[in-house]
């Protein structure tokens, strides 16, 4: 009876301390603690671990490579964490990779995740410190998703006060009542349309105008482009400009005769002033006039007599066949010129 009761003893005993150790097994192997294969240490330093603890989970890539061994405080403003790592991965991360802070989904555990940096470098040593990066923080996403909500709810409550006043105004839905607005719109369309093609016609036409100056075509592209045609006009710029002040010389000589003959006009002095001034000039220059229209008729009946003179009619004869000649041999040049060839 004795023997029965010491083997029960025992082999609660046994049972007792496999289901201890199971249950400490379990708890090591989801906390992912690598207490079972090789691994080294490598450190990372934040300002912030964000709720990061003892055994959350490392990864690499998205891939779990071990779990967080210690934090430790190194001063008011950094925090240092160590990380068991996998032996393996001594062999694949480098020495310029970042350590970020992040979370399983949105409410999860922390993790911290070393990405590449996708640059040459050395591999890592134990005990190496890793470049930190800050993650995205889970309470500053919260508080700004709660600032985010308080202004959709403030734009939600002046969307519903605009469709109230909507809703209340008469002068809207008399505007959206009218049947006639849809045809008024689908005119304007229209307008708008054909404004459109014909801005673009122009605008075409423009830069035909445009290529066709730049080409030289045109009196606008040859006074751009051709370069003998900018002499010819600097040369008749040049010359209007000599005439111009060959006109204000001209001018200043005429200004000064005008002058002289009004200061000889108001001194009673010159012939101008005898003209304008003194009516017996007037008469003798009148009667002057008339004697020379006598002597010239005079002259005239003079010479018609000498035309029928027998001394003098052989003479004007003479003149007059020389005269038709000269008519002939005019008439005759002008048949044999060819005609002008039409422009």
């Amino acid at each position: 009876m004795a023997k029965k009761t010491v083997n029960t003893i025992k082999l609660g005993a046994f049972v007792l301390s496999g289901l201890f150790f199971l249950i400490v097994l379990l708890y090591m192997i989801g906390k992912n603690s690598n207490l079972f294969g090789p691994s080294f240490i490598l450190k990372a330093q934040f300002e912030d671990v964000q709720g990061l603890v003892p055994g959350n989970n490392v990864r690499f890539s998205g891939i779990q490579i071990g779990t967080v061994k210690r934090i430790k405080i190194l001063k008011d403003t950094l925090l240092e964490v160590e990380m068991r790592v996998d032996k393996k991965m001594e062999k694949i991360i480098r020495n310029n990779a970042f350590a970020s802070i992040g979370s399983d989904g949105l409410m999860g555990n922390k993790v911290i995740n070393i990405s590449p940096s996708g640059q040459p470098a050395p591999l890592v040593a134990k005990g190496e410190v890793l470049n930190a990066r800050n993650g995205v923080n889970t309470d500053d996403m919260l508080q700004t998703l709660s600032k985010t909500n308080d202004d959709m709810a403030v734009i939600a409550a002046q969307l519903k006060s605009t469709v109230q006043r909507i809703n209340n105004s008469t002068a809207l839905w008399e505007i959206l009542n009218e049947e006639t607005l849809p045809r008024n719109l689908k005119r304007s369309a229209v307008n708008m349309q054909l404004a459109t093609a014909r801005a673009a016609a122009m605008a075409d036409d423009l830069q035909a105008i445009v290529s066709n100056v730049k080409n030289g075509k045109g009196s606008a592209g040859a006074i751009l482009t051709d370069s003998s045609l900018a002499m010819n006009l600097n040369e008749a710029i040049a010359k209007i400009k000599g005439v111009g002040e060959t006109a204000d010389e001209l001018a200043a000589s005429l200004h000064a005769v005008i002058k002289d003959v009004q200061q000889d006009v108001y001194n009673g002095n010159g012939t101008v002033n005898a003209l304008l001034k003194d009516s017996t000039m007037v008469t003798k220059i009148n009667s002057s006039l008339d004697n020379i229209q006598k002597g010239t008729h005079s002259f005239n009946q003079n010479m018609e007599a000498l035309k029928h003179n027998f001394l003098f009619r052989g003479y004007f004869r003479r003149l007059e066949r020389q005269k038709q000649r000269e008519a002939k041999k005019t008439m005759a040049f002008q048949e044999q010129r060819p005609a002008p060839a039409d422009k």
